[in-house]
């Protein structure tokens, strides 16, 4: 008597078509994160390159400014100038300047709010010394801006350009009897 015996099963290597898939979508997963999160730092780093090209050159375009009005009279100072920066600087990058004189509020009326309030010539020497240093002190306003990433990036800074050189106006002194101009430069 002969038995037959089947024979036996054989076990296939490979992968099924489900492990091949999960696999692809475990990796597609980490390639994705991967891409996302070096995207994020390329992108933090560019601005951050940006800004700091930025403020070199906000810093750069201050001393010129500063060098090129040293010495000249608060209304030499342009009340708006721009311009690209040239020749080593990508054009992306522009400045823009703008001064206006310094506006400082009348505190006359302070001054006679007070207790007992101030005499008249407290008051018009205020108004003489508020008056002077308005014409002594011009406000300058320099931005710098960059185009480079679509929406503008921009810095600015605010200087005090001061004319120490103009006499200060006081009734009955040197400078005047508080005259129009104190007979400044």
């Amino acid at each position: 008597m002969i038995l037959s015996k089947a024979p036996p099963k054989q076990r296939q290597l490979g992968f099924t078509l489900i492990e091949v898939v999960l696999a692809l979508a475990v990796m597609a997963a980490g390639l994705f994160i991967l891409t996302n999160s070096w995207s994020g730092t390329y992108n933090r780093l560019r601005k951050t390159q940006i800004q700091v090209q930025i403020a070199a050159l906000l810093e750069r375009k201050v001393t010129e400014i500063e060098r090129e009005y040293k010495n000249k009279s608060l209304e030499s100072i342009e009340e708006e100038k721009e311009d690209k920066f040239g020749g080593d600087v990508p054009d992306t990058y522009s400045w823009k300047m703008t001064s206006k004189k310094l506006e400082i509020p009348d505190i006359s009326a302070g001054l006679v709010a007070q207790d007992g309030g101030a005499n008249q010539s407290m008051i018009t020497l205020m108004k003489t010394f508020t008056e002077h240093l308005s014409k002594s002190i011009k406000e300058v306003k320099i931005s710098v801006i960059n185009t480079e990433l679509g929406k503008p990036v921009t810095a600015d800074v605010t200087i005090y350009m001061i004319d120490y050189d103009r006499p200060l106006p006081l009734p009955g002194g040197a400078g005047g009897a508080g005259g129009e101009d104190g007979g400044g430069q």
